[in-house]
């Protein structure tokens, strides 16, 4: 059975999510849908490359991604269908594609082209639902698109190293549910660069100077919980599961308590920089 998974900007309010799943069964019942997330910014193309590319590896090999973010169609952001690591993703040339396939090269590019036979200004709907069944029939790329080999680039927020090879200046790439802080440092690159030596993590007013394997792993659980100093609302760094630093709050509540970003006062694209002794 082919998945299908979805990732837009759409939100639960509205009904635009639930009309392409109904679009999807409509063309293709022997299918099955899964929705990766839903509740990406608007527009913010940069989160929702975050979560597609640390989500899409979990999925077989052969899986179809729909990405309804910014896809409205005009002459500077047309229609892509892409093979990249043997899953398929269908999405605007608006600068996503560039993001997933920072690491990886995709196998294939095309340009979707059936446009003259859907009249559409809901292209998710219309247009990405018709590609993706397509191929989940099995039909190839080239039936629906033109090859194409440029794509629109995104600029890459890579960190940056000093000439002393001390010091890493990264930035928060992705703020995620329970208000936790992810930088762009990877873990490869800070075991790169630190080489085993003390650290200190610096972002505004908070300093770190050590990252837990987990979130739990920062509790002294060997002590009585009515003798901890600190349990809920530690402050904590962790190597999160996608392989990056990430700034938190041990079982913190954007809602209540408040989070790694509120109290911290980080927000998108704010600095965090690892000074290393």
């Amino acid at each position: 059975m082919a998945i299908i998974t979805l990732t837009t900007d759409f939100g639960e309010k509205d009904y635009f999510a639930g009309a392409v799943k109904g679009a999807i069964y409509s063309e293709l019942s022997d299918v099955r849908i899964v929705d990766i997330s839903h509740s990406v910014s608007p527009f913010h193309i940069n989160e929702a490359a975050y979560i597609i590319k640390n989500a899409y590896k979990s999925f077989p090999k052969g899986s179809i991604h729909i990405i309804g973010i910014d896809s409205e169609l005009t002459p500077e952001n047309k229609h892509l269908a892409v093979k990249l690591d043997e899953h398929y993703f269908i999405c605007a040339n608006n600068g996503i594609l560039s993001l997933l396939a920072s690491e990886i090269k995709p196998e294939k590019v095309v340009e979707i082209n059936i446009h003259d036979k859907v009249e559409t200004n809901f292209p998710v709907l219309d247009v990405f639902v018709k590609v993706a069944c397509h191929l989940a029939r099995g039909g190839t790329l080239e039936v629906i698109g033109k090859s194409v080999s440029t794509i629109k680039y995104l600029k890459q927020f890579e960190p940056i190293i000093n000439s002393e090879k001390n010091q890493i200046l990264g930035h928060v790439i992705y703020i995620d549910n329970y208000g936790n802080v992810i930088t762009n440092i990877s873990r490869k690159l800070f075991e790169t660069v630190g080489k085993g030596r003390d650290f200190t993590i610096r972002a505004r007013r908070v300093n770190f100077s050590e990252i837990h394997e987990t979130y739990s792993h920062a509790i002294n659980f060997n002590v009585e919980k009515e003798k901890r100093k600190e349990e809920d609302g530690k402050k904590l760094a962790v190597f999160n599961s996608a392989g990056y630093i990430e700034l938190a709050i041990y079982k913190s509540n954007p809602s209540t308590v408040g989070s790694a970003s509120t109290l911290f006062g980080l927000e998108y694209l704010d600095s965090v920089t690892i000074n290393f002794e």
